[in-house]
């Protein structure tokens, strides 16, 4: 019977009727091209890959995952919700067995959007793969899952949900944040006082190809996941690091994404970014599904330009040499004030944050006078508690809501901290990641 399980399923949701404005790269021919690409190759023939629909999430998994002070329709409209029921759907099918792996081929991406979401940051509204976690913790019992983001582009939102949280592995490999957006994803970033080495970015220099990644996969990714030993490792598969793509500054080609999507194994991907439609996409996709169906992928290539893919340059790979050696000797090390980002103050660990929103709406054409630009300003305080992890309380104003007050409850809470949040959240309060008792209200939904 278990020799009947299709290796991969395959979940594609392109959101026709959506996009941000005409012509924007984050537009339905990103995944129109891949399908047309994978029926052309056969990919549906193997009996190790079956394709699955899509369903759209409901509100209750957002909110379990994030503050809404606008309320969910505001800043999600029904694509989002499918985009994330795709995520769902994809985690699912392993959870129960229908598949051994999934890759989930959705739009729009997720991984910008934080634990409060005032609008769109990044092309992100609502983040995929933190609601398919939590979904997974809470109704299939999962505790201990990683997170491995291999877009162009830091995954501050995924960081931002999961910084205090010691039993998800949030590891993120990135275009350095200093030339690029979102400014982001420095080596020092290893999380929060309570959950100090659960957060691994490996930032690369612009131009980083095939051996790079591979290199930084085998001397920091893999070790990590080998030491740490999750129960699932999820992978945001943004695509954006090929070096055709139109935003990002990267060198790695399709076969690279393939070896590298071996390497770190994943059981169930997500696409996030990725833009060079036509040239890069449909391959990279390509790629990555053989690897995790486990199909031969060394034949798969996108044109090239004369010569072949860029390569790396010797004082690239150094880079990531000595960044491995730091992040190994940082993670064992106890946490460091100055990279929490916090300080102990009253009883509770505290940082002051101002994010920025590039921004769209949920639906551009309902909402055309949305505002373009939006600022927020959060003070984040983690209750340093004896009994348990402690209460986390976020105060967040912004451009387009007043101050609002939200708190998110540890698993297990002392007697203390569930009396203290019952008092301190007047606008939301999240339940504990993974509880398993009845959903509490989180904001506006």
């Amino acid at each position: 019977m278990t020799d009947s399980i299709p290796n991969l399923g395959l979940i594609f949701f392109p959101a026709y009727d959506w996009a941000i404005s005409r012509g924007h790269p984050e537009r339905e021919e990103r995944l129109l091209y891949t399908h047309d690409q994978l029926r052309e190759e056969g990919v549906f023939d193997f009996a190790e890959i079956q394709e699955f629909r899509a369903t759209a999430a409901e509100p209750r998994d957002v909110q379990r995952v994030h503050f809404l002070p606008l309320g969910l329709e505001t800043v999600a409209s029904l694509p989002h919700l499918i985009s994330a029921g795709g995520a769902i759907a994809a985690g699912l099918l392993v959870a129960t067995g229908k598949t051994r792996k999934s890759f989930a081929l959705v739009r729009p991406p997720g991984h910008h959007a934080g634990k409060v979401v005032h609008g769109g940051r990044g092309f992100c509204n609502v983040n995929n793969e933190a609601i398919m976690l939590e979904k997974l913790r809470r109704e299939r019992g999962y505790r201990r899952i990683a997170i491995v983001d291999t877009d162009c582009h830091h995954g501050d939102g995924s960081q931002d949900i999961f910084w205090h949280d010691p039993d998800v592995l949030f590891i993120s490999l990135h275009q350095d944040g200093r030339t690029l957006y979102p400014g982001s994803g420095a080596a020092t970033e290893l999380g929060g006082p309570r959950a100090w080495g659960a957060t691994v970015n490996i930032p690369l220099p612009p131009g980083t190809g095939d051996e790079g990644f591979s290199l930084a996969v085998k001397e920091i990714v893999r070790p990590i996941l080998d030491e740490w030993k999750p129960e699932l490792v999820i992978n945001s598969a943004g695509q954006d690091n090929h070096f055709t793509d139109p935003i990002t500054n990267m060198s790695l080609s399709a076969l690279g994404y393939a070896e590298m999507s071996a390497l770190i194994r994943p059981d169930i991907a997500v696409l996030e970014g990725g833009y060079a439609i036509q040239g890069a996409l449909p391959y990279t996709n390509l790629a990555i599904i053989m690897s995790m169906a486990g199909l031969d992928y060394a034949k798969v290539q996108e044109p090239l330009p004369p010569g072949g893919a860029p390569r790396d340059r010797p004082a690239t790979l150094e880079y990531i040499r000595e960044t491995a050696a730091f992040i190994h000797r940082a993670r064992r090390g106890p946490p460091d004030p100055q990279y929490t980002e916090m300080a102990l103050k009253d009883g509770f660990w505290t940082r002051r944050r101002e994010i920025f929103y590039d921004s769209h709406p949920a639906d551009p054409q309902k909402q055309p006078n949305w505002p373009s630009h939006i600022r927020e300003t959060r003070l984040e305080r983690l209750r340093d508690c004896p009994h348990c992890r402690g209460i986390l309380v976020i105060e967040s104003a912004s451009t387009v809501a007043p101050r609002q007050t939200f708190v998110q409850l540890p698993p297990d809470p002392c007697s203390q901290c569930l009396a203290l949040s019952r008092d301190l959240a007047p606008d939301g309060l999240l339940p504990a990641p993974g509880d398993a008792v009845a959903d509490a209200p989180a904001g506006k939904g």
